[in-house]
């Protein structure tokens, strides 16, 4: 959670209910609470909140944060929570792209470009103690299936200051096969409600 709040330039995480809370306070999105595992904490906080823009995500299959919530709140579209395995040789851009890569503190940010300079596809991934996390992996849908994606990945992790601590996303269904391809295995489904009767 620390590296995904410094890749979005959100106030970090801080213990909360037997979770953490992340007060991310944008338009669509006030605030958020990870829970690793079920408890009655999450349920209690559930029938707390009354307005959207509060977020609870759970470790866990969407039915098992179903069954803790009270009436009143709709589940998002499924995602999983990923660790990286052996990753294969990079490979270069396809003809007419180039690669732009940035680093700010421990953050960086890589956009391709292609000849018009319209961006084709981006990504950021940020560094802590104990953790790389790549955020908001996206690649514009006219420029899929050219390994735009992979490539973003690849000169995200080259930015990398320490080989031994893990790598570590949130991916979408539809992302979570790109990433399998790469060599990414999941960690456990990440289920998010939001309050929005």
């Amino acid at each position: 959670m620390t590296g995904r709040s410094l890749a979005r330039g959100v106030p970090a995480p801080e213990a909360d209910r037997g979770g953490y809370r992340v007060d991310t306070g944008s338009d669509s999105e006030h605030c958020r609470w990870v829970f690793a595992a079920p408890s009655s904490n999450l349920s209690a906080l559930a029938r707390e909140i009354n307005q959207p823009g509060w977020l609870i995500k759970l470790c866990g299959k969407d039915e098992m944060l179903r069954r803790l919530l009270p009436d009143g709140w709709h589940l998002h579209a499924p995602a999983f929570f990923m660790q990286s395995g052996t990753w294969p040789a990079a490979r270069a851009l396809p003809a007419g792209y180039r690669c732009e890569t940035s680093v700010v503190g421990s953050v960086a940010h890589v956009a391709v470009f292609c000849d018009d300079g319209d961006m084709a596809a981006s990504g950021y991934a940020a560094e802590t103690g104990t953790a790389f996390v790549f955020d908001r992996i996206v690649t514009a849908p006219a420029h899929r299936r050219r390994g735009l994606g992979a490539g973003v990945m690849a000169a995200l992790r080259a930015t990398r200051t320490r080989p031994d601590i893990p790598e570590l996303l949130v991916a979408t269904d539809e992302g979570r096969y790109l990433y399998q391809r790469l060599g990414w295995r999941v960690l456990s489904p990440y289920a998010t409600a939001e309050f929005a009767a």
